[in-house]
C-alpha cells in the first residue's frame, strides 16, 4: 500500500513544483552570491574585521549553504503542506475513499501509510536541497571556515568541523518537516478537498511563526510549547559548543506534537462516516 501511495504522489505534476520551486530559489542565492557575494561578505563584516584579523576564502560553499538553508527551511513546509494536506482530502474529494477501504487494512494503518508517504515525500525535498544546495554550492564556491553572524554572537567553525553539522542540521530538519506532514494529515482528515487542509496548515505555521518570533511578553509566555518555536532549532548545530540540551529538548517537542497529531487524526478517521 505504501508503494501505492508514493505512486500517487509522484504521479502528480504539482509534486514537482516544490522541487522546482526550491532549486530556482538555490540557483538565485548562488548566483547572487556569485556576483556579488564579495560586497555582501564586506557588509556583514563591518565591525567583526574592525576587532579580529580575518582572512581565506569566506565566501566558500558552507557560508552561501547556510544562507540558503535560512532562506529555505521556513519555506519548505509550506511545499510539504501542498502534497501531505491532499492526502485524505484528495482520495475524498476523488471519491475514492470507500474503495480505499475495501483493502485489508485498518483505518489507523490507513493514516500512518498515507503519513508515511507524506514523509517521504519531505524526505527527497530535503536531500534535494542538500544536493543543490550544500554538494552545488561546495562545487561551485569551494570549502573554507564558516562564520556564522548572530544578533549577539560572532562564531567562526574551522572548515574541518562543519560538515557532521550539516548532517546533523539535515536530519532535525527532517523531524521539523515530519511534524508538518503530521498536522497537515491531520487537518486533511477533516476536508473533502485538498485546498482547506494545505491552506489552513500555511496558515496555521505562518501564524505560529509570527507568535515565536514577536518578543511581546503575552507571547513568550507561550513559545515554549509552540511547536514552531523548536523548527528553527537545527541552527544550534552552528554554535559553538552546541547545545544539545535544547535541541534534545526540541525533539521531544516535536515528537510529542507529531504523536497528538497522528493519533487524534487516527480517532477521527475511525470515526468519520465516509460518504464516497
Amino acid at each position: 500500500m505504501l508503494r501505492l501511495e508514493l505512486h500517487k504522489i509522484f504521479r502528480r505534476p504539482r509534486t514537482y513544483i516544490s522541487f522546482l520551486i526550491m532549486t530556482a530559489v538555490t540557483f538565485l542565492i548562488q548566483l547572487a552570491m556569485y556576483v556579488d557575494g564579495s560586497s555582501f561578505v564586506s557588509f556583514a563584516m563591518q565591525g567583526v574585521g574592525e576587532q579580529f584579523a580575518i582572512s581565506g576564502n569566506i565566501l566558500n560553499g558552507y557560508l552561501v549553504t547556510y544562507l540558503v538553508l535560512q532562506s529555505l527551511l521556513i519555506h519548505i513546509p509550506l511545499l510539504v503542506a501542498l502534497v501531505a494536506g491532499d492526502v485524505l482530502a484528495g482520495e475524498a474529494n476523488a471519491g475514492t475513499m470507500r474503495l480505499l477501504l475495501t483493502k485489508p487494512v485498518s483505518r489507523g494503518g490507513v493514516v500512518l501509510v498515507k503519513y508515511i508517504a507524506s514523509v517521504a515525500y519531505a524526505m527527497l525535498l530535503l536531500v534535494w536541497l542538500a544536493v543543490v544546495g550544500l554538494g552545488l554550492s561546495v562545487l561551485i564556491f569551494g570549502t573554507g571556515d564558516l562564520i556564522n553572524l548572530k544578533s549577539d554572537a560572532f562564531v567562526m567553525l574551522l572548515e574541518h568541523d562543519i560538515m557532521w553539522r550539516y548532517m546533523l542540521a539535515f536530519a532535525f530538519a527532517a523531524l521539523a518537516m515530519s511534524t508538518v506532514a503530521a498536522l497537515a494529515v491531520f487537518l486533511s482528515v477533516f476536508a473533502d478537498n485538498s485546498i482547506g487542509p494545505i491552506i489552513g496548515t500555511m496558515g496555521v505555521i505562518v501564524v505560529l511563526t509570527i507568535f515565536s518570533n514577536l518578543e511581546i511578553p503575552l507571547f513568550n509566555t507561550i513559545k515554549p510549547y509552540l511547536f514552531t518555536t523548536h523548527m528553527i532549532a537545527w541552527k544550534g548545530f552552528f554554535d559553538a559548543p552546541v547545545p544539545y540540551d535544547a535541541i534534545i529538548t526540541s525533539v521531544l517537542v516535536l515528537v510529542g506534537y507529531i504523536a497528538l497529531f497522528l493519533a487524534a487524526t487516527i480517532v477521527i478517521f475511525k470515526r468519520k462516516d465516509i460518504q464516497s
